[in-house]
């Protein structure tokens, strides 16, 4: 399956996955940490463990501070 991930601030890539992969997996070829980022699939942030069912998704980076 071929997703399209959005990196809010940055690129976007056409990202390949095997069925049954993870958001998780999705961000592999990004080099973006799940940890740090949130994940949108229409706007609606999306468990890092559930499996991809989309074709395209946005990236958030989270912002720490204080």
């Amino acid at each position: 399956m071929r997703v399209t991930v959005e990196i809010v601030g940055g690129e976007t890539r056409e990202v390949e996955i095997a069925a049954g992969d993870s958001y998780a997996d999705l961000l592999a070829p990004t080099d973006l940490s799940p940890h740090t980022v949130s994940i949108l699939v229409d706007g609606t942030p999306v468990p890092e463990d559930q499996p991809v069912e989309t074709d395209h998704v946005r990236v958030v980076r989270l912002v720490k501070g204080g």
